[in-house]
């Protein structure tokens, strides 16, 4: 193979990994604008330095790997050229900088990306014990999350039940549920929620993201997490993009995870959280 193919193949492998490594970072920085550009410093890195990514490693490892490298010194959303303008960016970030060192990291790379604790120990340069003491240490800290009222719209009976099961055991109140667009807008404006936690497709083949666009021009910003079995059709790096994503078939602790950070960044003061 030349060094083109080998290249070529390469970038390929890249991109299909990349979609995940954005999802990552928009859940860990609380942003899609901070959280990509930590994804692009990635990509800068790899090609500045291509055996970041040695031939027949773990492609999507090698690429978490490099991301953490960025983020473990860097502390901060990577600079954009000026200061951060986005308030609900800006107070996301001075929270993430209270939290406990690696916690939150260790609990996205489990629950939502799917690495065991050998591959998490290897992406944050820990023991695999290490990486195994953060997510538990995190999935205590859950119980402590801000609770708050969500708004599920989901058009399968028995997912939405247990998406209502999930969320009501983490101490939340499910505003309503709901199967259609039409059917969302009306129940979001009856009982304005903290949080939505909505499908792409909906019973009456309408949009989930046009019931939570709808809904966010008449409700103002809000934490938003969509479900779906096709995340990378979401991940384009078109705008606007979800923060928030869960992949079908999902697990609870995905759920829980999501919801967790979702209400992590909330703004809400009626939650309790401290601005």
């Amino acid at each position: 193979m030349t060094e083109k193919e080998t290249g070529t193949d390469l970038g390929a492998a890249l991109a299909s990994e990349l979609p995940f490594l954005r999802r990552y970072a928009r859940a860990l920085t609380g942003a899609q604008d901070s959280g990509d550009r930590y994804a692009i410093a990635t990509l800068e890195a790899i090609v500045a330095d291509p055996t970041l990514v040695s031939e027949g490693s773990d492609i999507k490892l090698s690429l978490f790997r490099t991301f953490h490298g960025i983020w473990s010194t860097s502390g901060a959303s990577v600079d954009d050229g000026g200061e951060i303008s986005d308030l609900l960016e800006a107070r996301a970030q001075w929270r993430l900088s209270h939290l406990a060192p690696n916690t939150r990291e260790a609990l996205l790379l489990r629950s939502i990306e799917g690495f065991g604790f050998d591959a998490i120990a290897k992406i944050m340069d820990l023991s695999s014990d290490e990486a195994e003491d953060l997510y538990n240490r995190a999935m205590a800290d859950m119980g402590d999350s801000v609770r708050g009222d969500i708004l599920i719209i989901e058009d399968e009976g028995i997912i939405a039940m247990d998406l209502n099961s999930i969320v009501s055991d983490m101490g939340h109140t499910v505003t309503d549920i709901a199967r259609t667009r039409d059917d969302a807008i009306a129940k979001g404006k009856a009982k304005v929620p903290d949080l939505i936690l909505a499908d792409i497709q909906l019973a009456d083949k309408s949009s989930g993201i046009d019931a939570v666009n709808a809904l966010l021009s008449e409700l103002g910003d809000r934490p938003v997490i969509f479900i779906t079995a096709f995340p990378e059709r979401l991940l384009t790096g078109d705008k606007p993009e979800p923060a928030f994503l869960i992949t079908k078939p999902y697990s609870e602790d995905q759920v829980r995870t999501a919801v967790s950070q979702a209400m992590f960044f909330a703004t809400t003061e009626r939650m309790g959280v401290a601005v």
